[in-house]
C-alpha cells in the first residue's frame, strides 16, 4: 500500500501533476537562467526537485518543475519572481511554492518549499542535466504478446475504468489475473518514485503464460469516478467489474481468474474473493492481516526507529498516534471527531519546540489537510478495518508474500495473522513465505526505508515474480 513531520500516519507521497504557466522580472535573469536541482526530504522519502529557469520569447523569466524520481516533468510555474537576492516559485497545481535566497558567491539559492501548511528545507543548487532514475527491468516495445487497452464498466458506481490487458500468443485458454493497486491514487502501472511494479510483473507474468489485467484506479488516468470519495470496499467493486469483463473474453479460461493485489491491494482481493465463486485464486502481495490501526502503529515504530529517531521523541509520537487513531475508531460523528482531533493537534503544538514550529508554515492550513485527511472515507475505513474475520471466509487457494525488511506492513506480524486465519476457516491451500531481503516494494534492499524506494534500480525483484509465477502455474496444471 500504496502517508507529515512529527506526525506519522500512512507514507504519503505528492504526485505533482500539471497547470499553467506565466513569468516575471527580468532584471539580471543572467544570473537565474538555468536548471536548480535540491532533494526535498518528505517523511522517510526523499525527492529530488528541479526549476528549470528560462527567459521567454518576451525576455521575461518562466519555468517548469521537474520532479524526476515520480517521473513528473515540465509542470508549468505560475509565477516566477526574482528580485535581487529575492526568488519565489508558485506552483498553483499543487498549492505550493519555493521562497528562498540568492547567493551569487556560492550559486545556490537557499530556501523553503510550501505546501499544504508545511514548511520544508530545500537547497538548490546549479546543475547541468538531470538523470532520469535507471530502470533496467522496465520492459520495452515490441512485446511478445497482445497488449490492449481496454475499458469496462463498473455500473452499480457509474463509472468506466480503463487499462491495459495482455495476452499470451499461441495459446487458446490460458489463466488470467487482475493486479490490484495499493493504497493512495494508483495509475495501471502503480507507478511510483520512477517504478513500475505492475508494469515489470505484468510483462513478467504474460510472457510466460498468463494473461493480466492492470487498470487506472476510479478517477486517475483514463478511469473516471472520484478517488476521494471511495474506500477499499468502493475499489472491491471496481475489482469485481474487472473478474466480470474478463469472464466475457475469448481466450481466457474463466475457471483460472485470479486477482494480485498489493498492500492495501491485498485486503481487496480477499473482499472479492468472499464475494465472487469467480475468483480462482488469490496473491496477496505485503497484504495485511492485523487491524488499520496496528499496522499503522508498527510502520510508524519501525520506521522512526530505522530513522534513529530519538527515543523520547518515537515515544511521543506513537503516543500521539495511538491517541488520534482512538478518536477514528470510536468516535462515528465526524463532527465531534473534528473537534477532538484539533485539540489534540493543539496540545502538541504547543509541546513542540520552536525548531519543530519552523517545519509548519500556516499552522491552520496544515492542520485542515491533515484532519481532512484523517476524517477522509478512505483513511476512516482503512483505519477501522480488520482484515481477520474476512480471511476466514477464503477458501480458494491464497500465496501469500511479504518482504522481510518490509516495514510498512512487517512480516512476521502480518503472515501469521494471515496464516491463522485462513486456518481458522478451514482453508487446505495457502502459502505464506517471507522473502529475504525484500522491501514492501518487493525490491532488493538494505534497510527497507521508504527512502531507499527511488534510489533502487531494481523495481521486482525475480525471484519475488518467479514464486508468484511458479505458484499459479502449480495450481492451474493440478
Amino acid at each position: 500500500m500504496h502517508k507529515i513531520k512529527s506526525l506519522s500516519f500512512l507514507l504519503y507521497i505528492t504526485i505533482l501533476s500539471s497547470c499553467v504557466i506565466s513569468l516575471t522580472n527580468a532584471q539580471n535573469n543572467i544570473l537565474i537562467e538555468g536548471s536548480w536541482a535540491g532533494k526535498l526530504q518528505i517523511q522517510s522519502i526523499e525527492l529530488r526537485i528541479v526549476f528549470n529557469v528560462v527567459k521567454d520569447s518576451a525576455g521575461k523569466l518562466t519555468a517548469t518543475l521537474d520532479s524526476p524520481d515520480q517521473s513528473a516533468y515540465d509542470i508549468p510555474v505560475d509565477e516566477v519572481i526574482f528580485n535581487e537576492d529575492s526568488v519565489k516559485f508558485i506552483v498553483k497545481s499543487v498549492a505550493g511554492f519555493y521562497e528562498g535566497k540568492y547567493f551569487a558567491d556560492s550559486i545556490m539559492i537557499k530556501g523553503n518549499w510550501n505546501q499544504g501548511g508545511m514548511s520544508l528545507p530545500l537547497v538548490l543548487r546549479i546543475t547541468a542535466q538531470i538523470e532520469k532514475p535507471n530502470r533496467p527491468q522496465e520492459p520495452k516495445e515490441p512485446f511478445p504478446y497482445q497488449s490492449e487497452e481496454v475499458k469496462f464498466e463498473n455500473k452499480n458506481a457509474n463509472i468506466t475504468l480503463a487499462g491495459t490487458l495482455t495476452l499470451p500468443e499461441h495459446r487458446v485458454s490460458f489463466p488470467a489475473v487482475v493486479l490490484i493497486t495499493g493504497s493512495g491514487a494508483q495509475n495501471r502501472d502503480e507507478e511510483l518514485l520512477g517504478h513500475k511494479p505492475f508494469l515489470v510483473l505484468a510483462d513478467y507474468l504474460t510472457r510466460n503464460g498468463i494473461a493480466v489485467l492492470r487498470f487506472d484506479d476510479r478517477g486517475v488516468g483514463e478511469s473516471t469516478g472520484d478517488f476521494s470519495s471511495a474506500n477499499s470496499e468502493d475499489f472491491a467493486g471496481d475489482v469485481l467489474s474487472a473478474v466480470e469483463y474478463l469472464k466475457s473474453r475469448s481466450g481466457i479460461n474463466p475457471k483460472q481468474i485470479g486477482l494480485a493485489g498489493h498492500s492495501e491491494g491485498g485486503i481487496i482481493a480477499s473482499m472479492v474473493a468472499v464475494e465472487s465463486e469467480d475468483v480462482a485464486f488469490i496473491v496477496l502481495m505485503a497484504g495485511p492481516g492485523l487491524p488499520g490501526d496496528e499496522i499503522l502503529m508498527l510502520q510508524t515504530e519501525l520506521i522512526n526507529k530505522a530513522n534513529e529517531m530519538d527515543e523520547e521523541e518515537l515515544k511521543e509520537n506513537l503516543k500521539l498516534s495511538r491517541e488520534i487513531y482512538d478518536v477514528i475508531l470510536i468516535e462515528k460523528d465526524s463532527i465531534i471527531a473534528d473537534s477532538t482531533l484539533r485539540k489534540l493537534f493543539e496540545e502538541h503544538y504547543n509541546k513542540m519546540s520552536d525548531k519543530e514550529k519552523e517545519g509548519i508554515k500556516d499552522k491552520e492550513t496544515f492542520l485542515e489537510n491533515k484532519i481532512k485527511t484523517l476524517l477522509s472515507p478512505w483513511f476512516t475505513f482503512f483505519i477501522r478495518y480488520d482484515p481477520y474475520p474476512m480471511l476466514t471466509k477464503v477458501k480458494c487457494p491464497v500465496l501469500a508474500i511479504i518482504g522481510e525488511k518490509d516495514l510498512q506492513v512487517p512480516p512476521k506480524e502480518n503472515l501469521s495473522a494471515i496464516e491463522k486465519a485462513l486456518k481458522e476457516g478451514g482453508n487446505q491451500n495457502f502459502k505464506t513465505v517471507e522473502l529475504q531481503g525484500l522491501n514492501h516494494l518487493f525490491q532488493t534492499a538494505e534497510t527497507g526505508l521508504p527512502l531507499e524506494y527511488g534510489k533502487i534500480e531494481e523495481t521486482f525483484s525475480p525471484d519475488a515474480m518467479k514464486i508468484i509465477l511458479d505458484w499459479i502455474k502449480g495450481l492451474n496444471n493440478r
